[in-house]
C-alpha cells in the first residue's frame, strides 16, 4: 500500500525517500523539499507544493487568486449565514418566552436542538459532498434555510418554531463540514492554517454577530423582523454560490502530474553537471542565455539547495499554476458518479469509523469543549446580565458579543499564521520534513488564555464584577481562543487524514453538538442551584484536560499515525 503523501505519488518513489532521507514517510508526513533526483512543483519563495498540482488548467490548485478568492468567500458568506440565525436566540429569549408562553428552559431549547440536529445532519450532507460535490450542497442547504428562516418569522407556536428550529438544523449542517474541504480542495498545505484560521473565525463569529444583531432587532422593531432579515442574507448567499463557486472537488488520479517526469532518476551525467530548463514564458524563438535557468542537480546524500530556484523554474514544471480557470463541467449543478450508492455507504460508515483513530478523538474533544466555551457564555448571558445587578435589556446583552467577535478576530491573525509559522521553522530544523505535530506547540497560548478566560467569566458573573472586566476580558479572552483552539486541533487531524477532512468534521461536529445538546440541557438549572462557578470551571477544566493531549501527541503523534497506516482512509 502506498503512504498517502500528498506530493508521492508511487511507493518506489516513497520507498527511495525514505533511504535517501532516513526517515518513515507515513501518512501525513510531507517531504518539503528536493531530494535527490525527485524534484516538485513550487511556489513563490521555494516552497514545495503540497499536494502537488495536476497539469489540468481546471485543477482547483492552479486556480488564479482571483477565482480562488471568490469561491473561498462564496463559501464563507455561505458558513456565515448557515450559523447567523441557529444562535442568535440568546438575546430574544425574553421575548420568545413571552411569545410562546414558555420557561427559559424551554426557550434555551430552541437552541439546544437544533444544534443537535445539525450535527447529525452531516450524515446527509458530507456523503452527497463526496459523491456529487461541494456545489450541490451548498445550493440544496441553502434553499433549505431560505425556507426555515420565512417559517420561524411567521410561526405562531412554540411547536411551530420548534419545528422550524429543527428543519434550520437539518439545513445548517454544511457550515460546520463543507468550507474546511473546500480549502483542502483549493489551497495547499503550507497556507491551510490561516484559512482553516477564517473558517473557524467566520462560523464562530456568525453565532457571535447573531446575538448582536438579535438583541438591537428584537427590542427595536421585534423579533420577527430578525428572521426577515436572515432570509435576506440566505438569499444573497445563494445567488453568490450560483454566480461565483464552481466546483472544487476534483480527482488528481485521472489526469497528468505536472511534477511526475520530475521524479525520474536522473542519469549519471546529470548528477554530475548542471541541466538546464527553458523558461516557457519566452516566445518560440531559441532563447538566448538570459532566458534559460540553470538548475544544479543534487546528491543522494545531502539535501538540495533550491536558493536558485525562480518563478519560471515553477511555470516550467507547471504552466497553469496560478493561472488556470474552472471548466464548464464545473458549474453543473452535480458532478456524475458512476458508483454513487457504494461512496454514500461508506461516507455513511467512515465518520464512526474515525472515532476510534486517536488524533481525530483528541481533535474532537478539543474542539468540543473549546466551543463549549463559547455557547456557556451564549447560553448564560442573559441570565447574567438581565437579573439585578446589572438588569440589561436585550439590546444591551446583544452588544457584548462585539467583545467575543474581536476576540475571535484576534485569533484569526494569530493563530493561522503562528501555527503555519511554527511548522515551517520545525520542518526547516528537520531537513525539510514536514511532520503535522509541528504545529500542536502553537496550542499553548491559547490554552492559557481559554482558562483565564473563564475563571474571569465565572467568578465575575458569581461576585458581580463590573461588566467591563466579565466582558472586555473574559467574553474577549473566549472569543481568541474559540478561533485559534479549534483551528489548530482540525488542521492537525486534517494534515493527518486529509482524504478524509469531510468525514473527519463530521466527526468533530458530532462530538461537539451532542456535547453542546446536552450542556444546554443542564447548564440553565444547574446555574440556577449552585452559581454559575460550578458549571462554567467544569467546563474549563474538561477543556484544560483534552488540550493538555497535546503534548502527548506531540511526543508520540507520529506512532499513532504508524498504528493507522494501512487503514483505506488513506486510499479514498
Amino acid at each position: 500500500m502506498v503512504p498517502h503523501v500528498e506530493n508521492v505519488h508511487d511507493e518506489k518513489t516513497a520507498r527511495e525517500l525514505e533511504a535517501e532521507l532516513h526517515t518513515e514517510i507515513l501518512p501525513g508526513t510531507e517531504v518539503m523539499t528536493d531530494v535527490g533526483s525527485h524534484h516538485f512543483v513550487k511556489g513563490a519563495h521555494h516552497t514545495v507544493l503540497v499536494p502537488q498540482p495536476s497539469a489540468d488548467p481546471h485543477d482547483p490548485l492552479n486556480w488564479s487568486t482571483p477565482w480562488k478568492i471568490a469561491c473561498i468567500t462564496s463559501a464563507a458568506v455561505v458558513t456565515f449565514t448557515q450559523g447567523f440565525g441557529p444562535l442568535a436566540l440568546a438575546p430574544m429569549f425574553p421575548a420568545l418566552m413571552e411569545a410562546f408562553e414558555c420557561d427559559l428552559a424551554g426557550a434555551v431549547q430552541f437552541t439546544g436542538v437544533c444544534i443537535l440536529v445539525l450535527g447529525f445532519s452531516n450524515f446527509i450532507w458530507v456523503p452527497i459532498s463526496t459523491s456529487f460535490g461541494r456545489r450541490p450542497v451548498y445550493l440544496a442547504s441553502q434553499l433549505i434555510n431560505f425556507g426555515t428562516s420565512i417559517w420561524r418569522a411567521k410561526a405562531t407556536s412554540y411547536n411551530s418554531f420548534m419545528g422550524a428550529c429543527v428543519v434550520n438544523g437539518i439545513g445548517a449542517g454544511p457550515a460546520e463540514t463543507i468550507m474546511p474541504a473546500v480549502i483542502a480542495d483549493i489551497f495547499f498545505l503550507h497556507d491551510r492554517g490561516k484559512w482553516n484560521t477564517l473558517y473557524w473565525v467566520v462560523y464562530m463569529g456568525s453565532l457571535m454577530v447573531g446575538p448582536i444583531v438579535s438583541g438591537s432587532m428584537a427590542e427595536a422593531v421585534g423579533w420577527r423582523s430578525f428572521w426577515w432579515l436572515n432570509t435576506a442574507l440566505l438569499g444573497t448567499s445563494f445567488l453568490m454560490v450560483v454566480g461565483l463557486f464552481p466546483e472544487t472537488r476534483f480527482n488528481r488520479e485521472d489526469v497528468d502530474m505536472a511534477g511526475a517526469s520530475l521524479s525520474a532518476e536522473v542519469s549519471e551525467t546529470e548528477k554530475e553537471e548542471p541541466t538546464t530548463i527553458e523558461n516557457t514564458s519566452t516566445s518560440a524563438s531559441k532563447p538566448d542565455s538570459a532566458d534559460r535557468i540553470q538548475q544544479v542537480a543534487t546528491a543522494s546524500s545531502a539535501l538540495p539547495n533550491t536558493e536558485d530556484l525562480t518563478l519560471e523554474e515553477t511555470a516550467a514544471r507547471d504552466p497553469y499554476l496560478g493561472r488556470g480557470t474552472p471548466g464548464r463541467w464545473q458549474w453543473a449543478v452535480f458532478q456524475p458518479n458512476a458508483h454513487p450508492f457504494k461512496s454514500i455507504l461508506m461516507d455513511l460508515w467512515i465518520p464512526w469509523k474515525l472515532f476510534a483513530f486517536p488524533i481525530v478523538e483528541f481533535a474532537s474533544f478539543v474542539v468540543s469543549w473549546s466551543c463549549s466555551c463559547f455557547l456557556t457564555i451564549n447560553l448564560t448571558q442573559s441570565q447574567a446580565f438581565a437579573a439585578p445587578p446589572y438588569n440589561w435589556k436585550p439590546m444591551a446583552i446583544g452588544f457584548q458579543n462585539f467583545a467575543i467577535l474581536v476576540g475571535a478576530l484576534i485569533g484569526l491573525f494569530t493563530a493561522g499564521p503562528l501555527s503555519d509559522y511554527i511548522s515551517a521553522r520545525s520542518t526547516r530544523r528537520n531537513h525539510g520534513i514536514r511532520e503535522p505535530e509541528m504545529r500542536l506547540p502553537a496550542m499553548i497560548p491559547y490554552v492559557v488564555i481559554m482558562f483565564l478566560g473563564n475563571i474571569i467569566v465565572a467568578v465575575g458573573y458569581a461576585q458581580h464584577w463590573p461588566w467591563e472586566a466579565i466582558v472586555l476580558l473574559g467574553y474577549t479572552f473566549a472569543g481568541i481562543q474559540v478561533a485559534a483552539l479549534p483551528a489548530i486541533s482540525s488542521t492537525y487531524a486534517v494534515d493527518s487524514y486529509k482524504p478524509v477532512a469531510g468525514s473527519l468534521f463530521v466527526s468533530i461536529t458530532v462530538n461537539k453538538n451532542v456535547w453542546g445538546y446536552g450542556f444546554s440541557k443542564f447548564i440553565t438549572p444547574w446555574a440556577e442551584e449552585k452559581g454559575f462557578v460550578a458549571p462554567i470551571m467544569t467546563n474549563a477544566a474538561l477543556t484544560l484536560v483534552f488540550c493538555s493531549f497535546g503534548v502527548v501527541f506531540w511526543w508520540k503523534g507520529k506512532t499513532m499515525r504508524r498504528w493507522t497506516k494501512h487503514s483505506k482512509v488513506h486510499q479514498m
